[in-house]
């Protein structure tokens, strides 16, 4: 069975964060295993509070993986510190995973500020240039590149000078356009315009957190790129168009709707 490694935040709501990665995982038969970077205090209406973990219990479960059971694909989350994103880099630098996804995880649904703002330029400097794939979103894209993005030219604009920061691959996720979904992505040749219909529903809570997993877990199992990529952005949309109402705020995304159906079970 291949293997894939989330090393981000903890969501106590279970919908985003380590929960969201860990149960994507599953839902594409790859074995899911974690190191925890931060734990939140969070539920569907918002983050409470967090509380990071320190840089020694960090770099020690890095080791603990990579010593034993090694990782196919990594996935990069919630890194809200820099001494943090800095022990994060020097683990990948030591063990060299095959591919690595970076989701730039800054502010949550919420508004909550999940990344501290003087580590948004290590994380650029350190993580990019590491990244298989980097999932940035456009207020993301904004903030990495400290302007604004509105249409869709600006996306492919962004998405090649986010390119030039060191990623292979750029996927700049259209979610927050007031117009379409469409997703931009560039492998530093060629533009892809991943379209999808907006789904009208506010339950959307760690959509960023599942569909970076998702990639993550199809690129562990061999999938090139753009295969990884459409294939993710497939699942991330049933499970959007699926998503369970669950708490008073913006609820969290289904992610095993597809083998629930298949299972015969209902769900409620």
């Amino acid at each position: 069975m291949k293997k894939a490694l989330t090393i981000a935040g903890s969501d106590s709501g279970g919908g985003a964060g380590i929960q969201a990665d860990l149960k994507t995982f599953a839902a594409h038969g790859v074995f899911g295993m974690s190191v925890i970077t931060a734990i939140t205090a969070q539920n569907t209406l918002g983050v409470l509070a967090v509380q990071d973990i320190s840089r020694e219990i960090i770099a020690k479960q890095i080791e603990a993986i990579f010593e034993d059971m090694g990782a196919d694909a990594v996935k990069i989350g919630m890194v809200s510190q820099p001494d943090t994103i800095r022990t994060i880099a020097a683990g990948l630098r030591k063990y060299a995973p095959p591919l690595v996804v970076v989701d730039p995880v800054m502010i949550s649904k919420s508004g909550y500020h999940l990344l501290q703002p003087e580590a948004e330029a290590v994380l650029v400097q350190e993580l990019l240039p590491l990244a298989t794939v980097v999932t940035p979103n456009i207020p993301e894209a904004e903030a990495i590149l400290h302007r604004s993005i509105v249409t869709l030219a600006d996306m492919e604009a962004a998405a090649r000078d986010i390119q030039a920061l060191g990623p292979k691959n750029v996927l700049l996720k259209g979610g927050h356009r007031t117009e379409d979904a469409t997703d931009i992505l560039f492998d530093g040749q060629q533009i892809v315009r991943l379209e999808a219909p907006r789904v009208a529903t506010k339950n959307t809570h760690g959509t960023g957190c599942t569909l970076s997993s998702a990639i993550a877990a199809n690129l562990a199992r061999g999938m090139s790129v753009p295969e990884a990529v459409k294939a993710a952005k497939r699942y991330i949309t049933v499970a959007i168009e699926h998503a369970l109402p669950i708490g008073r705020g913006v609820g969290p995304t289904h992610h095993f709707y597809e083998l629930y159906q298949k299972a015969g079970l209902s769900e409620e």
